[in-house]
């Protein structure tokens, strides 16, 4: 089969693009990083195996060339492999080094771009990478170098560049990169913003300047931008009524999806736990007998709590004109939903979505005094 190198994006799980969604819902085994969201890793099939390799600063889980050599083996066997990096996976993570291990094995596989937090994570904090009159031009550049590299960042002449810096990773070592941009000519009162955790609804933004970003503590994962763009602030995302909150979705997982993206959409973090699973009912003759009851007419009301329920009860159905000589109630839109998607009318809904509404509405006289 194949091994797919997915760029994973910088955080919010709606930035995945729609191939890296395709090939994580038919993964065998999905090899993520730190950066992943798990809102990303539920796309995979559930029977599919996850393996965490990610690093964090100072703690690598598993060492580079053994992953690779996870990911040659997993692709030989057959199987189908996702590799989901954070960002993109050609931009300072990797990619390069396990797509060369692969193609030196004779293993498939593809690359599907990400959008990098180079330019996501700025837009996010409302800062444009570039701006015309401002910045024409921007340079992205790690901070976070390779000890055996033969050689390395020159920030003198990314200074004298200008335009806009995009640093990532670049906590760690960030006095020596503003004293090598300062001595590079480029101004104390450069605006600087370091954004954390960008894109998700914990993100942080620091407003300072070359000389004063040092006085604010930081912290990783940050991108910090350095250049006239970064004293913008087209707020958007930080406007978000919800942002910062975090959420518990506590329904089943195929039916929690609807509810956490429209968290999502309005800043929230959803975290879904859920608490019920919806399964088959171990003896189905109760199911079948109230079928057959439904076709002989024993029934004046068909009474539908919930969309699974609906779900259950047509999937016994035989005949959906066994239902010709019942009214059908539903309590709730979402009941009522799930009977349209069968191509049936609920007769009754009532206003408040509880039984005990229901049973006042059945109580109640028909429409026209009948």
């Amino acid at each position: 089969m194949t091994v797919f190198l997915v760029g994973a994006g910088p955080g919010d799980p709606g930035l995945l693009t729609v191939r890296g969604a395709e090939v994580l819902r038919r993964a065998d085994v999905v090899v993520y990083d730190r950066l992943s969201v798990a809102a990303l890793l539920d796309l995979a099939p559930p029977a599919a195996e996850r393996i965490p390799v990610g690093k964090a600063p100072g703690r690598v889980t598993m060492p580079q060339d053994d992953i690779n050599a996870l990911l040659v083996a997993r692709g030989a066997s057959g199987q189908t492999v996702v590799r989901l990096k954070g960002g993109d996976p050609f931009v300072f993570a990797r990619g390069g080094e396990e797509a060369a291990a692969l193609a030196a094995a004779g293993v498939p596989f593809e690359i599907v771009p990400g959008i990098t937090s180079a330019i996501a994570v700025p837009a996010y904090a409302g800062i444009p990478v570039t701006l015309r009159h401002s910045s024409t031009s921007f340079t992205v550049i790690t901070g976070h170098e390779d000890p055996d590299a033969t050689t390395g960042v020159d920030w003198e002449a990314a200074a004298r560049l200008g335009g806009t810096i995009v640093v990532l990773m670049g906590v760690g070592r960030l006095a020596g990169i503003v004293a090598r941009l300062r001595a590079g000519g480029l101004a104390g009162d450069t605006p600087v913003a370091a954004v954390r955790w960008g894109t998700r609804p914990d993100q942080t933004t620091v407003r300072a300047t070359l000389d004063t970003i040092l006085e604010h503590p930081l912290a990783s994962p940050s991108v910090i931008v350095i250049g006239a763009v970064a004293a913008q602030d087209l707020a958007w995302f930080s406007r978000r009524p919800l942002l910062g909150r975090r959420v518990v979705v506590t329904r089943t997982r195929a039916q929690a999806s609807e509810l956490s993206a429209a968290l999502r959409a309005h800043g929230a973090e959803p975290i879904e736990v859920p608490v019920i699973e919806v399964v088959a009912p171990d003896d189905p003759a109760l199911l079948d007998a109230a079928v057959l009851a439904c076709r002989a007419g024993a029934y004046d009301w068909v009474v539908l709590t919930s969309p699974n329920g609906v779900e259950r009860f047509c999937a016994a159905l035989r005949d959906g004109r066994d239902l010709a000589g019942a009214r059908l109630a539903a309590i709730g839109p979402g009941t009522a939903a799930a009977l349209a998607r069968q191509h049936l009318v609920a007769d009754l809904v009532p206003d408040r979505f509880v039984a005990e509404a229901l049973l006042d509405a059945l109580g109640a006289p028909p429409p026209g005094g009948g």
